[in-house]
């Protein structure tokens, strides 16, 4: 009989994570399947084959993972019943429910994956992909016969002109590219195409992001910004605070502000978990913060949240995702009045704090290697062996200088 177990792998992503394997062993032979999971060594615990505490959502993708290995126990023990021996190779096209079929369309694929995002909760990510489908699928027509040897760089230059035709963008038309090219990916390593078929490798995505321009504020206009009097714009308050709290916390994203706890302040930092990568984040809170954060529990709302986004304890998944829209939508159309009253013509966005915080920092005589490590990139090889080394203390010292 074989063997199975949940592992993960030594070899480090180019996001700095290391992924989730499934391992089946017999007859002294492997086969690994991925999970499509990672994260940090810190958030595995390789005894119990499962994400530790500190993993978040933890308990629902350790679900998902017991569910991977038992349907691989299952397929094997169908077999010995029925006194049928089955190969690793005969195991490999058995696993995968779609591969009981000669072959999945795109479609299909692309289906599976936003209901896998669904069932883990991740209601962003299977929105985007979503989204994703009904435009391309409104460019091709309803085929159900489209393979994804028939995405080619013909095609994919055709459906860029489509989307130009709709008074598409640079960034959009490269959000929906790069949806296609993670999904194409995705079939790869399911080995349900080849890589010879990479369309990527002819049709570059990189063209779409050079045309955009990065846009950040310098420190004089942060601090106006920063100075502005808010009680001539109580309306703007809680949007301008939203915008320096995420400048002077290293340009924490949105999402992980709406998330963020009282519990997450503790002795002077702010402790987090940065939902997008995994990442653990350890920020001293600086003066700008601190005034933030006082202002917020002055307010003496019943409320585990820091920031009065989510109106309630106990929403849904789905709620939270309504709620996140719907507020950062208002953020960014107050961030063009906050941008006007302070006499700044760069268009701000809740991204430009973040970008913002990188460019001061560089601009300041920081390296790069610190910025990253600030920021929470990943990077393969030396530099990111380089990057875990760096102290605490000197990531502290590198955001002091920005006040």
């Amino acid at each position: 009989m074989a063997t199975f177990k949940i592992i993960q792998k030594e070899k480090v992503l180019s996001s700095g994570l290391f992924p989730i394997y499934l391992r089946v062993t017999k007859d002294r032979k492997r086969r690994y399947i991925s999970t499509g999971f990672s994260c940090e060594k810190m958030q595995w615990n390789p005894l119990k084959e499962s994400f530790r505490r500190n993993f978040l959502d933890h308990e629902q993708y350790n679900s998902i993972l017991l569910t991977l290995k038992r349907r691989a126990e299952k397929i094997f023990a169908d077999a010995h019943s029925e006194g049928i021996e089955l190969t690793l190779e005969e195991f490999d096209s058995l696993f995968f429910d779609f591969k009981k079929g000669e072959r999945i369309t795109v479609k299909k694929y692309w289906e599976q994956k936003i209901e896998n995002l669904q069932t883990a909760k991740q209601v962003g990510n299977a929105r985007s992909y979503k989204d994703g489908k009904n435009s391309f699928f409104k460019f091709v027509g309803d085929r159900k016969e489209l393979y994804f040897t028939d995405i080619t760089p013909d095609l994919l230059n055709r459906y860029e002109n489509y989307l130009r035709s709709n008074n598409g963008t640079d960034g959009g038309i490269s959000v929906k590219m790069r949806t296609i090219r993670s999904l194409y990916n995705k079939a790869i390593g399911d080995k349900l195409v080849s890589k010879d078929d990479y369309p990527f490798d002819t049709y570059k995505i990189s063209k779409l992001k050079s045309a955009n321009t990065k846009r950040a504020l310098d420190i004089t206009d942060v601090e106006k910004i920063r100075s502005l009097n808010m009680e001539l714009f109580p309306d703007l308050l809680d949007s301008r605070n939203y915008f320096v709290f995420s400048y002077y916390t290293r340009g924490m994203n949105f999402y992980d502000m709406m998330l963020l706890e009282w519990t997450n302040i503790e002795g002077g930092k702010i402790l987090y978990t940065r939902r997008k990568t995994k990442t653990n984040f350890s920020i001293k809170i600086t003066a700008p913060v601190q005034e933030i954060l006082d202002y917020y529990r002055s307010q003496g709302r019943l409320s585990r949240y820091i920031f009065p986004i989510l109106t309630s304890e106990n929403l849904t998944a789905q709620q939270i995702e309504y709620r996140k829209d719907k507020v950062l939508k208002k953020y960014n159309k107050d961030l063009k009045k906050i941008a006007a009253k302070c006499g700044i013509d760069t268009k701000i966005t809740s991204y430009v704090a973040r970008h913002s915080f990188a460019t001061n920092l560089k601009q300041k005589g920081v390296s790069t290697d610190i910025i990253s490590e600030a920021m929470g990139h990943h990077n393969v090889g030396i530099t990111q062996v380089y990057l875990k080394q760096l102290e605490s203390s000197i990531l502290e010292e590198a955001v002091d200088k920005l006040l």
